[in-house]
């Protein structure tokens, strides 16, 4: 059964599959990449952690590497799935540190920031 809220779709045309099981990532915390309005960073991209990418991210103000136990954020490693925000996933591109995508599990409105072909180049095997 799908967590994501009002049947939403991935950047394939199906229904959007959850990003991650272990961790509750999204902007509704709910394993999924859906997105609302309220969502203004566009949490729509589901990434598999590179370490090239956590450096990046840190280096660029947003550290997914350290635990925040206050917060239930156990911290995330290379190998573990993310949603990010799409504008940062086009910004690391362009950097060279984007990390893979899964397709299945990324938002439709991913595509309002950056092409189905950048995505499709870097998906996730």
């Amino acid at each position: 059964m799908s967590r994501s809220r009002d049947n939403a779709v991935n950047v394939l045309g199906s229904p959007l599959a959850p990003c991650s099981d272990a961790l509750q990532t999204g902007f509704f915390r709910n394993g999924c990449c859906d997105t609302g309005p309220d969502d203004t960073g566009m949490h729509t991209l589901c990434a598999v952690m590179t370490e090239p990418f956590l450096v990046f991210s840190r280096l660029s103000g947003n550290d997914l590497s350290t635990p925040r136990p206050e917060w239930g954020f156990p911290g995330l490693v290379a190998g573990d799935r993310w949603c990010v925000c799409v504008g940062r996933w086009r910004e690391a591109l362009a950097a060279g540190a984007a990390p893979p995508v899964v397709l299945a599990a990324t938002h439709e409105e991913a595509v309002a920031v950056v092409t189905l072909e950048d995505l499709e180049r870097h998906a996730a095997s």
